[in-house]
């Protein structure tokens, strides 16, 4: 994600004409950013249509190279309002699947490129706007998966926990292998689905007590309270065999990678964040250097 939380109310189209009192206002619904260059912005659909594009005359400018000139187009009516792909070249997404003509449901999530939208629609839209806004400064848009920011705060709390109880803490620190060569030889959506669904396969196989987070890029993190290191590395080979049995599909084609973890145990002397997270780092280089696809903790 690029940049910071920005909450102005941009105003695509306004209601209509003062002279046409009669008529009724439509229900107003915002597509809010929360993956890409205007992240937490909102764009707000009323009773025009709103083209979404990479052309300078789009409503919503995009400049991301894999949006089309018109990429697609919000088409308020009578039913709500309808997504439409422009025949694009890279496609329109809601919820995972390629869409030709949609009609959107509160929360649905649009993916167009690169960025991310949320659409929401309804009673409470105001609290509903503003509670996205509060979810991320937490969560990563693209892998719903916690953020550094959140993980760093947890991290904090857990090590003042373990230097003043001595209560078991671990971490690992996972990367995707090669993930450039999926990015190179299939394109950037490509590698947003390997990152999207490699997220959602870890986070059902982990605990609900424990913080998973995109720590950047394709670098993941998983703090693991209340566990020594013989149950982290338990965990991180389950994830790792997880994955690398997994199928990921995108545009006709099938994607495997796999991953590798270094996993490290909170010791005496680890009374930072960085201090933690630097070992656990240490063990990951360890194991791309050893080949990749495997587990290193530290040494006993």
């Amino acid at each position: 994600m690029r940049g910071k939380i920005d909450i102005p109310d941009v105003t695509l189209v306004t209601q209509a004409s003062s002279s046409k009192l009669s008529i009724r206002q439509p229900e107003v619904s915002f597509v809010v950013m929360i993956y890409g260059e205007y992240l937490g912005r909102r764009f707000t659909i009323r009773d025009e249509e709103v083209l979404i594009g990479r052309a300078p005359h789009c409503d919503i400018v995009l400049t991301d190279d894999s949006v089309s000139r018109m990429h697609c187009r919000l088409i308020p009516g009578s039913a709500g309002v309808v997504i439409s792909d422009l025949n694009s070249t890279n496609g329109t997404y809601v919820n995972g699947a390629s869409i030709s003509t949609h009609l959107l449901r509160d929360s649905d999530k649009i993916k167009i490129g690169r960025s991310i939208f949320k659409f929401l629609s309804g009673n409470n839209i105001e609290h509903a706007y503003h509670e996205e806004i509060y979810r991320l400064k937490t969560t990563d848009g693209l892998t719903g998966a916690y953020n550094k920011r959140y993980f760093e705060e947890e991290a904090e709390r857990e090590i003042y926990r373990f230097c003043r109880y001595s209560r078991p803490l671990s971490l690992l620190m996972i990367d995707i292998d090669y993930f450039k060569k999926v990015n190179d030889n299939n394109g950037h959506l490509a590698g947003d689905r390997v990152l999207t669904q490699l997220s959602q396969l870890m986070m059902a196989n982990v605990r609900r007590e424990d913080t998973f987070c995109r720590y950047g890029g394709e670098e993941f993190a998983l703090l693991m309270p209340e566990t020594n290191i013989k149950g982290a590395l338990d965990q991180a080979e389950k994830l790792r065999v997880f994955v690398q049995a997994a199928r990921i599909e995108f545009e006709g084609m099938v994607l495997r990678v796999t991953i590798s973890i270094g996993v490290t145990q909170a010791e005496p002397g680890m009374s930072t964040v960085d201090a933690f997270v630097r070992v656990a780092d240490e063990n990951l280089y360890k194991a791309k250097d050893a080949g990749r696809n495997r587990v290193v903790p530290s040494p006993s």
